[in-house]
């Protein structure tokens, strides 16, 4: 189905799952808000938005829990908490993001970035950590009209790469991820974290490994 390894010029890096350790922050301030505002079945709610850009989330949200739901206040409830932990406590990256990046920007693969997060988010978490500078581009969930699973945040970063989608790979955690990744063309790398992938999902992947080291396996 797939070219051989070869074929790979660049890879795409989702951020929350894959390279920065914050999705289980996410799911506690998520069930702290359940808890607040009275949500039901907010694991089903968590899995459905994993991967995707608060518009998207609005939408999935009001789909569950009606017209009323105050999507504003959610949202906003969430930076308030998630704000709280990452200026006291810092967002740390996953095992292995450092040296694994360092070890494809030696073979020469050129390097991006696409993130259901917003830019000035994004940014600042990831010159927190000291790893923003290996990308050559980045794609942000606030600069695309649709978010994953939709292809749109993957095919702006092999736009701003300059290399053609067959030639991309795209590293994600979520199946939302692999379906957008899968999507625009690229090959996907599922580097499970808080989802394990089902057997459709597995269909669409071209590798599947963890820790993320495991790409220097087989690129």
């Amino acid at each position: 189905m797939f070219p051989m390894e070869k074929g790979v010029k660049a890879l795409v890096f989702d951020m929350d799952g894959v390279l920065l350790d914050s999705e289980s922050i996410c799911d506690q301030i998520w069930e702290l808000l359940a808890e607040q505002m009275d949500l039901p079945d907010i694991q089903a709610a968590i899995l459905e938005n994993r991967g995707c850009n608060e518009a998207l989330m609005a939408q999935n949200l009001i789909a569950r829990y009606g017209e009323a739901f105050d999507c504003k206040k959610f949202f906003s409830d969430f930076r308030v908490h998630f704000h709280e932990v990452e200026f006291s406590k810092g967002i740390p990256l996953l095992p292995h993001v450092r040296e694994t990046l360092d070890y494809l920007k030696g073979r020469g693969y050129r390097l991006a970035l696409a993130t259901s997060t917003r830019r000035t988010t994004a940014t600042r978490q990831l010159k927190a950590v000291g790893i923003y500078d290996f990308f050559e581009a980045c794609a942000f969930g606030d600069e695309v009209e649709h978010s994953k699973p939709a292809p749109d945040i993957y095919l702006k970063a092999a736009r701003e790469l300059g290399v053609e989608p067959d030639f991309c790979a795209g590293v994600e955690d979520s199946p939302n991820g692999i379906i957008s990744v899968h999507s625009a063309g690229f090959k996907p790398i599922m580097v499970p974290d808080r989802i394990l992938p089902s057997d459709q999902i597995k269909s669409l992947c071209w590798k599947i490994g963890k820790p993320l080291s495991t790409l220097k396996e087989f690129l």
